[in-house]
């Protein structure tokens, strides 16, 4: 199958890249690199349509100065691209994050994760630091739920941590079948997967709930989260920068939920909650 890759020049890159990205999985990409200027995009060539194409939102944004160029490429070995740009990563020298091809690491959480085009590698600071609040607090026996679960990374440390109820959820088809295929490379038993957004959260309750997507879909749903939280439940949210959490803070406070404590990685944020 011939592809068609289009490379892309972000100004600034954060959080254009991961908006766009969004809105180019809705349009039929399937496969992302991403990079310090920007991302690589690929789809299949007879998949592309010009107008789900100019219909991007985020490419007649004022906000970003986005350029591109476009080429078609042959048949394209996923495999071998993502060797050649995913590396193993250590999180507080607990916990490492690899793929099946990298040799195993002598920590206590070894999570191996075949991330395809999935977000969630931990390589990205929003990852890291969940990976963080994950490692710090306290999963056993908890009911948990990983929004926009990406690769599953997240879901599935919860479960080395001593969660017995996982949720994973994500919009994105890829995502929902690779965290299904990560779960069952880590062995995991108590995680199930989902594809869809909030709406599947209807009569749902965790002790916790992680979602790192970006903030104004946080905004959307942060009165959700809290409605599925039981009472002293915990809500980890990240995607965004420090300078929004005023307005995160605002809309959870709104809801219930009081501030505990935030980390920062790269400008980027980690903020913890408390149900009140």
């Amino acid at each position: 199958m011939d592809y068609l890759e289009f490379i892309f020049t972000i100004e600034p890159v954060q959080p254009a890249s991961e908006i766009l990205i969004a809105e180019l999985g809705l349009a039929g990409f399937e496969s992302f690199i991403e990079n310090e200027d920007g991302i690589t995009a690929y789809i299949p060539v007879e998949e592309f349509d010009e107008e789900a194409f100019a219909g991007i939102h985020i490419l007649q944004s004022d906000e970003f100065e986005i350029s591109y160029s476009s080429k078609e490429i042959k048949q394209v070995n996923w495999n071998e691209e993502w060797e050649k740009n995913f590396h193993p990563i250590l999180v507080d020298d607990i916990c490492s994050v690899r793929a099946p091809f990298h040799p195993e690491v002598d920590v206590k959480y070894n999570i191996i994760i075949e991330p395809k085009m999935s977000f969630g590698t931990g390589h990205h600071a929003t990852t890291h630091m969940m990976i963080q609040f994950l490692l710090k607090y306290d999963f056993e026996g908890k009911r948990v739920l990983d929004m926009g679960c990406g690769t599953g990374v997240l879901a599935i440390l919860a479960e080395k941590r001593g969660a017995t109820s996982l949720d994973a959820i994500d919009i994105d088809n890829w995502c929902y079948l690779n965290t299904l295929e990560n779960v069952e490379r880590n062995n995991c038993n108590n995680i199930s997967v989902y594809e869809g957004t909030a709406e599947l959260l209807v009569d749902k309750k965790y002790d916790i709930i992680i979602a790192n997507i970006n903030r104004n879909i946080l905004l959307e749903d942060i009165g959700t989260y809290s409605k599925c939280l039981e009472s002293g439940g915990e809500l980890y949210l990240s995607g965004f920068y420090e300078a929004d959490i005023p307005v995160i803070r605002e809309e959870c406070e709104k809801q219930g939920l009081k501030y505990s404590v935030f980390l920062e990685r790269e400008d980027w944020v980690a903020v913890r909650f408390l149900k009140k």
